[in-house]
Parts: structure tokens; C-alpha cells; sequence
């Protein structure tokens, strides 16, 4: 399969493009087409304050800015944004640790729960599309994958 297959463009050239490359194009490519289709699913929040949603959802306990930026793999900064937003739409809130009044934890509220469950048919039936015909195998070998770039270019 090559870049031509995939992307369909009269005016662009993929012949000849490397493999990395191309892999790291399709990346790209793919995050900007999943993150738009995931926006006008979604409605009332974006796609990245859903992803910050999922990875609160995933730790298991309540999260410091610092780890929820690690686990996004985005800058502090960034998911302080996303953060501010959430917590303007009722989402999450942000509280002071128990035992070290210094940190503050971020934690969902019933509201985003309740959105979540709302919206859990609508995820699945997105999920299960995108992945018609897509063997277990292929995703966990996608997923060995990119786990290795990843720590490769943490030692960049």
C-alpha cells in the first residue's frame, strides 16, 4: 500500500516518499481526521477535553496537572487550557491534595459522568466502524509499534 492509496489528491506527489516518512505523514493525517470527526460527534466538549476526560478516567487516582500532562503527552501549559475549559463546562474540578495542600488534584464531576454515559453507544459504535476489519493482531502490532517510536524519541 502506498500514500497514493490512501490519500487521493490530483495535485500531490506521494511516490518516492520513505517508509518513516510516510508513516509519520499518515500519523499526522489521521490525527487531524480523527480529531475533526471526533469533534462533531462529541458537541459539547472537543476531542482533546474528551481525551483529558478518558485519561482522569484511567489513573487510578486523582491526578496532579503534571501527571495528566505526561500521560497526554502534551505540555503542562496546554493541558492547563484544557483543564480551564473543563472545569468552566462542569466537568471536572480541581481540588487540593489531601495529604500536600500544595498540589492540586483534578477529578471528574457527576456531570461528565453522566455525559460520558450518554454518550458511551455513540463512542462504541465509532470505535467498532473504525475498526471493521482490522485484526486484533494488526492493532496490537500498530500499538508495539509506535510504543517504540515513542520511546525513541524520548531519548532524542
Amino acid at each position: 500500500m502506498n500514500l497514493n492509496d490512501v490519500i487521493t489528491s490530483d495535485n500531490v506527489d506521494f511516490t518516492g516518499i520513505e517508509s518513516p516518512y510516510f508513516l509519520i505523514g499518515l500519523i499526522s493525517a489521521f490525527e487531524n481526521r480523527f480529531q475533526a470527526m471526533a469533534d462533531k460527534s462529541m458537541k459539547e466538549i472537543s476531542w482533546k477535553q474528551f481525551f483529558a476526560v478518558i485519561c482522569i478516567g484511567m489513573c487510578k487516582e486523582k491526578p496532579t496537572l503534571k501527571e495528566l500532562a505526561e500521560i497526554m503527552g502534551s505540555s503542562h501549559q496546554n493541558v492547563k487550557q484544557i483543564l480551564i475549559k473543563l472545569e468552566k463546562k462542569g466537568f471536572v474540578r480541581i481540588v487540593a491534595d489531601e495529604k500536600d495542600k500544595r498540589k492540586q488534584r483534578i477529578e471528574l464531576t457527576e456531570y461528565c459522568e453522566n455525559f460520558c454515559n450518554k454518550n458511551d453507544e455513540v463512542s462504541i459504535s465509532i470505535m467498532n466502524k473504525m475498526f471493521e476489519g482490522v485484526s486484533l493482531e494488526q492493532i496490537q502490532t500498530t500499538i508495539a509499534t509506535i510504543i517504540q517510536i515513542e520511546g525513541n524519541i524520548k531519548g532524542i
